[in-house]
């Protein structure tokens, strides 16, 4: 496996011999370790020297659900590192044409915009037209649109990554999208504004035109078929792997109001009356009921066998979106007072076309309602939102850009954020360890970054939070290095041993069980160094002041896990 460095300006591709000190390392760790190295952590990070790094994770190819890409860069939405990851097939076709890492470089001397076009032959730019003349090109087309010109050009096998007009504006909410293994581009990168990163090198869309995969050979093919196996046995008797299958992420809308902590009316309250209506019981009656292209379950990757995914089809038959998680279902449900699927995924599907974060975009608009620029519960406020964001004027932008600059603008200060980053779907208040991570992140308050919400403690103790938070980030980072999905690490945690005899018959290597976390903590290093850097202190390692003060119903809970304790995470 190589690195591919590619120079927006120069237009020109080089390919480097993997360097020794990056072999340990893969996806989100990669990641940190390329902007840590390479880009200035002052610099402007829609300028120049700004770096934007696609990366496999060490456990790519083999069926281990690990086929994850993560892409790194200095943030916008934050001023900090950044790593933002998705499934799809765009790893797996990277793997094919030897591509451990994709570093993408300065930017064009002139305007317009642009496909890169990557095969076994190399790497070639295609103009993609221009938003003035928008017939004619990609430029200013949406999401979807845009997927089904590229698929048509370039075959239904490529794989693509691609921004949506939220990315071509800059939008700081603007993520990078990838295929599904039908062709679909609903596999987002969605969190830290990558996509307006991507949209400041000029590029529309990176095409991976790739052939079958002939897969490396493994260092002990024999060991690591029985460690796959076990793996594998393990994965998909546990209920976690089970209720995934059944209800998608949407199965935690009811857990998270059963403890408090489903963000309701811009995280006013942490119940919603009306959550039967958006739960995963609700999601997965609906599919079934409707029939048509709806399915309940749905792999995002080829090979996965946990299929939390869904296709979610109107009352016609026809999809409306895929997939609806739960994330969205928090932010642009319950939080938006929105009580029903079919007004969500409306409002999923148009975010995902304009190319947006979800989530960020979702804390955004109950911002707004705050402020009386929308109704909560009412669905044609919020949809009249969106087309601001879709036409581009000066409130659409500003909430293109999240909710920190919301709220500056409208006045407002119950923004649920931190680092410049909106919460995910999991109250701080109610469950006090994922506000620490929130708070410790390099990140900013991101949802994969180490949630708590399963441990089984007092969520509402401040003084216990803190080591469990560190546990949760360390072996979160060792799974976005690894490429794995979120919910193989209920399998891994059941057989730790299982990392360990996977990456030395992959590899060759020798490696203790003890691997997960110390690949999670150079992650961390990396990234905490870089921020460091930037100008980040302990003082940005906290929640919003106002949630520390504002009692959370119905268990009238602030976040009062002391400074101290905060700083005690990487201290």
């Amino acid at each position: 496996m190589n690195i591919w460095r590619v120079n927006l300006r120069s237009q020109k591709l080089s390919i480097e011999a993997e360097p020794e000190n990056w072999k340990r390392l893969g996806g989100r760790g990669l990641c940190a370790k390329v902007l840590l190295d390479e880009v200035p952590p002052t610099c402007e990070p829609l300028g120049p020297k700004n770096k934007l790094v696609f990366a496999t994770g060490l456990l790519l190819g083999y069926n281990t659900e690990s086929d994850r890409l993560s892409i790194g860069g200095k943030s916008p939405l934050t001023g900090g590192i950044k790593e933002a990851n998705a499934g799809g097939t765009t790893a797996q076709k990277m793997g094919a044409l030897g591509i451990k890492a994709l570093i993408l470089e300065d930017q064009p001397e002139a305007k317009g915009w642009w496909i890169l076009h990557l095969s076994k032959d190399g790497a070639r730019f295609e103009p993609a037209g221009s938003t003035e003349n928008p017939g004619t090109s990609l430029a200013g087309k949406g999401v979807y649109e845009a997927a089904e010109i590229l698929q048509a050009v370039y075959g239904k096998s490529a794989a693509l990554a691609l921004i949506g007009p939220g990315g071509e504006m800059r939008l700081t909410a603007a993520g990078i999208q990838n295929l599904d293994k039908d062709g679909v581009p609903s596999r987002i990168a969605a969190r830290g504004g990558l996509g307006a990163v991507m949209g400041a090198m000029g590029l529309k869309a990176i095409v991976f035109d790739a052939p079958l995969w002939e897969k490396p050979p493994l260092a002990d093919p024999e060991a690591y078929r029985l460690a796959l196996k076990k793996f594998m046995s393990i994965l998909m008797a546990l209920p976690q792997t089970e209720a995934y299958r059944d209800y998608g992420t949407a199965a935690m809308a009811q857990m998270c109001n059963w403890l408090g902590a489903l963000p309701t009316r811009n995280y006013s309250s942490g119940t919603f009356e009306e959550v039967e209506n958006i739960s995963g019981e609700m999601l997965r009656s609906t599919i079934l009921d409707r029939g048509g292209e709806g399915k309940p379950t749905h792999n995002c990757m080829a090979g996965c066998g946990i299929r939390c995914s869904n296709i979610y089809a109107g009352i016609d038959g026809k999809t409306v979106v895929a997939p609806l998680e739960y994330e969205t279902i928090g932010l642009m449900g319950s939080n938006l007072g929105m009580p029903d699927l079919d007004i969500v995924a409306r409002l999923n599907w148009e975010v995902n076309d304009l190319g947006l974060d979800s989530i960020e975009i979702g804390a955004a608009m109950g911002v707004a309602a705050e402020a009386g620029y929308m109704e909560f519960s009412d669905a044609e406020s919020a949809l009249r939102l969106v087309d601001e964001m879709r036409k581009g004027t000066p409130l659409g932008r500003i909430l293109g850009c999240g909710a920190v600059v919301t709220g500056k603008v409208l006045g407002v200060t119950r923004v649920p954020a931190v680092k410049g980053q909106a919460m995910a779907a999991y109250e701080p208040r109610a469950i006090k360890g994922t506000g620490v991570t929130y708070a410790t992140s390099p990140m900013g308050a991101d949802h994969t970054a180490g949630l708590t919400i399963r441990a089984k403690i007092d969520h509402l103790d401040p003084m216990i939070q803190a080591d469990l938070s560190r546990n949760a980030q360390l072996n979160m980072a060792g799974y976005d290095t690894l490429g794995a999905c979120i919910f193989a690490g209920f399998g891994f945690a059941a057989a730790p041993e299982s990392i360990r005899d996977l990456l030395n018959a992959k590899y060759g290597w020798s490696v203790g069980t003890g691997i997960l976390q110390e690949l999670g903590r150079e992650c961390i290093s990396l990234e905490r160094e870089f921020n460091k850097q930037a100008g980040f202190t302990p003082a940005h390692d906290r929640l919003p002041e106002w949630m520390t003060k504002e009692a959370l119903p119905p268990k009238n809970a602030v976040f009062d896990v002391p400074e101290e304790e905060l700083d005690r995470v990487w201290g």
